[in-house]
């Protein structure tokens, strides 16, 4: 185990020895919100749901047009109303917190006259804690209960920017609850130094 420890103590000195960051700096912070499309097996019990999430991401002249970002979402996702005909379900839904570290990199703009819109990709890391609520119908025999369930996963986006003014379209793949997210998001610098 100590050498393992010393092998991992080595490689991350040498890789931040050679990771220089610029002088000029940036952290911004952007609110989203949009719909969510639930795919796969997420779509046999949930309808089309909401979210939204809070975005905190950092950059600088050394790593520019690479962003590195963290943001924590909450999302409902309301129960299929033939659900609600084909089970004992009288109500079924989930909310989903989730948190997502990940990298976004802007493209050079495709248009820049009036408005800079840049395209943009996107990739992270996703973990998601699903609280479903289970209710049955009376006369079911069936007890009500609330289910906490862990998922990890991954996500990637495209879309496009206008540096304040964000368009992104997400896949989310988490075990047996996929879905796509399309989020409107405005970004706010928090600091910048130059």
């Amino acid at each position: 185990m100590k050498k393992l420890y010393l092998v991992f103590l080595f490689l991350t000195s040498v890789s931040f020895a050679q990771f220089k960051l610029g002088d000029a700096k940036g952290l911004f912070m952007s609110i989203g919100v949009g719909p969510r499309f639930p795919i796969s097996d997420l779509s046999n019990n949930s309808n089309i749901g909401v979210g939204g999430n809070v975005n905190f991401s950092y950059t600088d002249n050394g790593l520019l047009p690479v962003f590195f970002y963290t943001s924590i979402g909450f999302h409902h996702f309301p129960g299929r109303q033939d659900l609600y005909k084909r089970t004992d379900y009288s109500s079924f839904s989930s909310n989903v917190l989730v948190i997502a570290p990940g990298v976004r990199y802007y493209f050079k703009p495709i248009f820049e006259q009036v408005i800079l819109l840049m395209p943009v990709v996107d990739v992270g890391a996703e973990y998601a804690l699903f609280e479903q609520w289970n209710q049955f119908k009376s006369g079911s025999g069936k007890n009500n209960y609330v289910e906490e369930i862990n998922k990890f996963g991954f996500h990637a986006g495209i879309g496009v920017s206008m540096f304040l003014l964000d368009f992104m379209t997400y896949y989310n793949y988490l075990p047996n609850a996929h879905y796509i997210s399309v989020d409107m998001r405005v970004n706010l610098p928090i600091f910048i130094k130059i």
